[in-house]
C-alpha cells in the first residue's frame, strides 16, 4: 500500500510472513539503472510482520518506481509499484487541479464468523473500479474493516481482522494505485458503538498506527486525530472514538446540554479550533466517522453531543471561518445535509457510505428533514470522487457518487465563494 506521498518523501507499507525479511529498491522511472536500496522498519505482533518504508530525498513532481525484495533475492511480480511526488507549485505556478476518493464501511465477508442469514458484505469488486481512478489519494472514513464478536474480545482477534481484510486479493491493486489516509469509526475500533470505555482501545490504536501511514498524531494526546494538506486544501482527520462518551447518555439534562457527553473531548476540539483558525485553505475539510449536521439522524451524529456541536458551530461563526465542509460515513447510504448558519453561509455534511457493507435505506422520518438535499441520496454501494479545480479564489469541488462498476450515480458542486461570510 502507498501511504502519504509528499513533495520529497513517501511511504510504502506491506505485510509479510512473520519470518520474512523485506527490502525495497527505488528508482526514478527514467533512471532504472540508478536504484537505491531502502531498509524499512517493521512491527511484529502475534503472527504478523508489518513493514513501513520511509522514502526520503525525493524530488517534487517526479515519477518513481519501487520493487519489494523478499528474503534477499525474491522479487514477486505483485510487489512492484509506482508513484509520483507532489508538485512544488506554490509561488511558482497556478494551483494544480486534482481529484481524490473517499468512502466508508468496507465489510469483507467471512461466513463462519459473520452473522447468520444474508451476507452483510456486498460486492467487493468496487475496489477494482476504484483502482482504475486517476486520483491522488483515498481518504477512508471509518469502518474500514469490521470486527466481529469473534474478534473484539481479544487483542489477537483485532490484529487478525485488520490483517485478514487487508490481505483480500480484490483490494490489492487499489492499495497500490494511490496514497491512502484514514480515520476510524466503531467497527474498526472495536464493538458496535464503542468509545472510551473499550478495554482494548490502546491495542486498537497500535493496530491503526501499524496498518496506516497517516501523518503523526499529537504527541500530547492518546487519540489518532491529525492533519494534512494536499495542494491548497487542508484536511482535519478526527478521532470520534477514543474520547467518546456512551451514545446512550442523555443529550440534555433539565433542558441544558449534557456537559458530560463528548464525542471528541475538550483537547481534540481545542486542537481543531486552532487548526481551523490557522488554515488559509479555500476548503477546510473535517473528516469524521460519525455524521455531524443531521438533526433527524437518531443514530451516531455530533448533533447528539450538543456541548461540542454548539461550541464548534459558534466558533465558526464568531471567528468567521470560511470554507468548512464535513466528510463523514457510517450510515450505509450517501447523502448531503446543509445547515444554514445565522448571518453566515451554509455548512454541508457529505455522508459517504457504504463501500461494500449492506445498504440502509433513508427513513421516511429523515426524508422530512428540510436540510437534507433529496437529490443527493444514494441507496446502493458507492464511493465518492471529489474533483478540485479552478483558479485561486474561485476553487470548486465536484462530488460524484460512483457505483461498483464505475458509473456516476449523483453529482453535486460547491464553490469556495459559496462558503464565505458576507461583509459586515
Amino acid at each position: 500500500m502507498l501511504g502519504a506521498i509528499e513533495l520529497r518523501t513517501a511511504y510504502v507499507w506491506c505485510e509479510a510472513d512473520i519470518h520474512s525479511s523485506i527490502t525495497l529498491e527505488l528508482w526514478k522511472s527514467d533512471e532504472q539503472n540508478k536504484k537505491v536500496n531502502v531498509n524499512g522498519n517493521y512491527t511484529d505482533r502475534f503472527e504478523h510482520r508489518i513493514f513501513k518504508f520511509y522514502l526520503t530525498a525525493l524530488e517534487p513532481g517526479t515519477n518513481y518506481e519501487y520493487q519489494l525484495v523478499l528474503n534477499g533475492n525474491q522479487k514477486p511480480e505483485n510487489a512492484h509499484g509506482a508513484f509520483k511526488t507532489q508538485e512544488l507549485w506554490n509561488y511558482r505556478n497556478a494551483v494544480p487541479d486534482f481529484s481524490f476518493l473517499t468512502g466508508s464501511c468496507s465489510y469483507m465477508n467471512e461466513s463462519k464468523y459473520d452473522r447468520p442469514g444474508n451476507s452483510f458484505g456486498g460486492d467487493s469488486s468496487i475496489f477494482e473500479a476504484m483502482a482504475k481512478e486517476k486520483a491522488a489519494f483515498m481518504l477512508w472514513l471509518g469502518d474500514n474493516w469490521y470486527t466481529r464478536e469473534a474478534d473484539y474480545s481479544s487483542d489477537w482477534g483485532l490484529w487478525y481482522r485488520a490483517s485478514r481484510d487487508r490481505s483480500m486479493p480484490v483490494i490489492q491493486n487499489f492499495l497500490k494505485s494511490m496514497s491512502h489516509y484514514a480515520i476510524w469509526d466503531d467497527h474498526d475500533y472495536g464493538p458496535n458503538n464503542s468509545g472510551k470505555e473499550y478495554v482494548f482501545k490502546k491495542e486498537t490504536k497500535k493496530i491503526f498506527d501499524t496498518f496506516w501511514c497517516n501523518p503523526p498524531t499529537n504527541a500530547d494526546s492518546e487519540g489518532n486525530y491529525t492533519q494534512f494538506n494536499f495542494n491548497d486544501l487542508d484536511f482535519f482527520l478526527m478521532d470520534d472514538r477514543t474520547f467518546r462518551s456512551s451514545d446512550k447518555l442523555k443529550d440534555s439534562i433539565n433542558g441544558a446540554p449534557n456537559p458530560d457527553k463528548h464525542m471528541w473531548g475538550p483537547t481534540q476540539l481545542d486542537w481543531l479550533k486552532n487548526q481551523l483558525a490557522n488554515s488559509e485553505a479555500p476548503f477546510k475539510i473535517i473528516a469524521n466517522g460519525s455524521p455531524v449536521l443531521n438533526g433527524y439522524n437518531k443514530h451516531d451524529c455530533l448533533i447528539h453531543f450538543p456541548v461540542e456541536f454548539n461550541e464548534l458551530i459558534q466558533f465558526i461563526i464568531d471567528e468567521r471561518i470560511r470554507g468548512v465542509l464535513f466528510l463523514t460515513g457510517d450510515r450505509h447510504h450517501s447523502e448531503i445535509v446543509g445547515k444554514k448558519l445565522s448571518d453566515s453561509y451554509t455548512l454541508y455534511d457529505i455522508v459517504n457510505s457504504s463501500l461494500t457493507a449492506r445498504i440502509s435505506k433513508v427513513s421516511d422520518y429523515e426524508k422530512t428533514n428540510p436540510e437534507l438535499i433529496m437529490d443527493s441520496i444514494v441507496e446502493q454501494n458507492n464511493y465518492t470522487r471529489i474533483s478540485v479545480s479552478g483558479k485561486t479564489k474561485a476553487r470548486k469541488l465536484k462530488f460524484e457518487f460512483i457505483d461498483a462498476k464505475g458509473n456516476k450515480l449523483k453529482e453535486w458542486e460547491i464553490s469556495e465563494t459559496q462558503l464565505k461570510f458576507g461583509k459586515k
